[in-house]
């Protein structure tokens, strides 16, 4: 928020200010268009997201990233379900955000969200906790950790990890007063998550078979 209205404040000390606005507006508009033929184009076989006016194709990605995944989802899902806490979402759940449209790699939406979501449903809302395994390309790294990093803290994801599944480590960010606070980052010990009432994992087992075997065990006890 402070981002916003330093620039703001940096627009208005100008004396185009007007203009400025007027050229932003007109290029937002070409964009939303553009948004709405990616809404016509896509399809379930597609993975893509549209950032910043532009469609992002994913890649299919590396043994360890799927692992990753898999080993998180299974232990948020499982968890959740049992609990009857919300909705899990994997990898193609389109979340709109006000600009941009992302498909996390997990996702978890709480009950408030859940409770409106009905078959054939193919747009959802801002989600609560966020999951994205990163990607070893530049500009992958760039928008997990820099564009959708602030879109998720601008809209209220109320927490973010990020996973990185070649270092074996993972970030958690937990949205504090409207900033992200980092909680911990490292690949040993627990972590507790805000957003999912009462889940903990020991952050090896989004990384080790056996690891998160004992963990699935645990949630099921």
């Amino acid at each position: 928020m402070f981002e916003e209205k330093a620039i703001v404040e940096s627009i208005m000390e100008h004396a185009g200010a007007a203009l400025i606005v007027q050229h932003v507006q007109e290029r937002l508009k070409e964009e939303q268009k553009r948004r709405l033929e990616f809404y016509d184009k896509i399809t379930e076989e597609d993975k893509a997201e549209f950032i910043n006016g532009e469609i992002i194709y994913h890649s299919p990605v590396v043994k360890e990233h799927n692992e990753a995944t898999k080993h998180l989802l299974k232990l948020l899902d499982t968890y959740v379900s049992l609990h009857q806490l919300g909705f899990v979402g994997v990898e193609k759940i389109l979340t709109r955000f006000s600009r941009n449209d992302y498909e996390p790699d997990i996702c978890f939406f709480n009950n408030d969200k859940a409770k409106d979501f009905q078959k054939g449903q193919m747009f959802f809302p801002v989600p609560d906790l966020v999951v994205e395994v990163l990607s070893q390309s530049p500009e992958a790294l760039k928008r997990d950790r820099k564009t959708k990093f602030e879109d998720y803290e601008l809209h209220g994801v109320g927490e973010y990890w990020i996973v990185d599944s070649q270092a074996e480590t993972i970030e958690q960010y937990l949205l504090t007063e409207g900033k992200y606070e980092l909680l911990l980052k490292t690949g040993e010990g627990i972590l507790r998550s805000h957003m999912v009432e009462g889940f903990a994992m020991p952050i090896r087992a989004a990384f080790d078979s056996a690891a998160n075997l004992e963990a699935l065990k645990h949630i099921l006890l």
